[in-house]
């Protein structure tokens, strides 16, 4: 009998994410039984799968209590429950920053002017948060503030980062780790525009296209994700993992984002060797 795997997503997820049409696939073509499912489906019997991989889960971010319960309950699930109890909430940047890694300078619920971040423009974002939902890039240290106070009087944690001009040129470059090694790089173009303040609408993953990165890139990258048992204790090894570098201001690439949660893999971007790559990771898994 076939193995059974679950790629667990959302309801809109389901219908959206472009790389569970290209995953599902090559799953079945390695000789594995795989379901596309919404982890908040009552009528799913999780115990009946060899393996269950959290892909587009994204509405996690206003229902991660719920989200997290059911994660607990899985038997069999990557990236496993104490993962994603600490990568859903952006506070593990602090994790990163004690460990001696490089991340974009972050100032916790700050209320007043001189206790932001040096820059010329500012993105405030909450702690939970996907899909760059309720952040926006700000020129102006009052709507900063004024963004900030209106998250933490809903009872969020809001973070406040310098906005890297590299990014309106770079963008941001997503370093794909699968199956515990390095997989391929993508470029991710610009999101937030100035002036534009808070949108729900935005396309998370922007102007895409495949990139090689740099051998600094490939090391801070590395090292960040080396990091991931000793800041995690006792979770299962990751399945995959995303890392979102940028450029300071003296050009080193700088950490923005450790996803390990429910990255898009960016799948249709990536070389052909990537989906081998996903399919010998799911198979070693569930070994």
């Amino acid at each position: 009998m076939s193995a059974r795997v679950a790629l667990v997503s959302s309801e809109r997820g389901l219908r959206v994410d472009p790389d569970l049409p290209i995953a599902a696939p090559a799953l079945r073509a390695a000789g594995l039984a795989v379901d596309l499912v919404r982890w908040d489906d009552p009528d799913v019997d999780w115990a009946d799968y060899d393996l269950a991989v959290v892909r587009s889960c994204w509405d996690y971010a206003w229902r991660r209590a719920e989200f997290l319960a059911w994660a607990a309950a899985v038997p069999r699930l990557r990236n496993p429950v104490e993962v994603l109890a600490w990568n859903t909430d952006k506070a593990h940047l602090r994790d990163l920053v004690a460990a001696g890694l490089p991340v974009v300078p972050t100032v916790w619920d700050p209320t007043d002017v001189a206790a932001l971040p040096e820059a010329g423009e500012w993105v405030v974002k909450p702690s939970i948060s996907a899909g760059s939902r309720d952040t926006a890039r700000w020129t102006q240290p009052a709507a900063v503030l004024g963004h900030v106070a209106e998250l933490t009087a809903a009872g969020r944690t809001a973070m406040v980062q310098p906005y890297l001009a590299s990014v309106d040129d770079a963008g941001e470059t997503a370093m794909l780790f699968l199956g515990g090694r390095f997989s391929h790089a993508v470029r991710k173009g610009p999101l937030l525009q100035r002036g534009e303040g808070v949108r729900q609408d935005r396309d998370s993953r922007g102007d895409l296209r495949a990139v090689e990165p740099t051998p600094e890139q490939r090391a801070i990258a590395q090292a960040v994700f080396d990091a991931v048992p000793s800041l995690v204790p006792g979770a299962a090894p990751v399945l995959y993992a995303r890392i979102d570098l940028v450029a300071d201001a003296g050009g080193s690439p700088v950490v923005l984002e450790l996803e390990l949660a429910e990255p898009s893999l960016f799948l249709p971007q990536a070389p052909d060797g990537a989906l081998a790559q996903l399919v010998a990771a799911v198979e070693d898994a569930i070994r």
